[in-house]
């Protein structure tokens, strides 16, 4: 966050999460699952790209194991005052090389998701721990309403891979049922780090 503050953002939120890595050794010593600290930062386009600049600098994320990070377009920002006057900056077409799945599930199921998304290509994911509420997600506990917990599921896969990926979930978890869950795609803009991930 220290980072954050010398580039002139006062801050961002700090989600813990779990990675899961694609590896047949570290799969058989169950060393496959590691923690990790997202850290979600909302800001103008120019800004975010000095700001990817600078931290891939800082963390060299394209040495293995260093990290990753990346930007993802944002329709608008509500509840932050910083942002409010904001003037919209143009943003330049690209046809983008990844996305990001995300997938919202019962608690419990985040590993399922992410052994389906392996089976069709994908190389891992992380989880993150999340709650819900919704005409579908409540249930009654001494007349109170009760959210369960929900697991969040972020994987990044080549354009190519998304459709293929996203109806093996939506088909293996029963996605299109009521309250089974929920899954979207967002384009990634630019990202750092993914290489030597999709190279060892």
């Amino acid at each position: 966050m220290a980072h954050l503050k010398k580039m002139g953002i006062p801050g961002g939120t700090i989600i813990p999460g779990l990675g899961t890595v694609k590896h047949g050794l570290l799969n058989f010593l169950s060393l496959y699952e590691e923690e990790k600290e997202i850290v979600v930062i909302g800001t103008s386009h120019q800004l975010a790209e000095e700001l990817l600049e600078y931290l891939d600098k800082m963390f060299q994320f394209g040495k293995p194991h260093h990290g990753l990070a990346m930007t993802v377009p944002l329709q608008a920002i509500v509840g932050s005052r910083r942002y409010l006057h904001t003037k919209e900056i143009p943003i330049k077409e690209n046809n983008p090389m990844y996305q990001l799945i995300t997938t919202i599930v019962e608690r419990g199921r985040a590993e399922e998701v992410i052994e389906v998304a392996q089976r069709q290509g994908s190389r891992g994911g992380t989880i993150l721990n999340g709650r819900g509420a919704g005409i579908h997600e409540t249930s009654t506990l001494f007349q109170m309403a009760v959210e369960p917990e929900k697991e969040v599921v972020w994987i990044i896969t080549e354009l190519e891979k998304t459709e293929i990926i996203v109806e093996a979930i939506e088909s293996a978890l029963g996605i299109a049922q009521p309250g089974q869950g929920i899954i979207f795609v967002q384009d990634i803009s630019d990202i750092r780090g993914l290489y030597h991930q999709t190279n060892e």
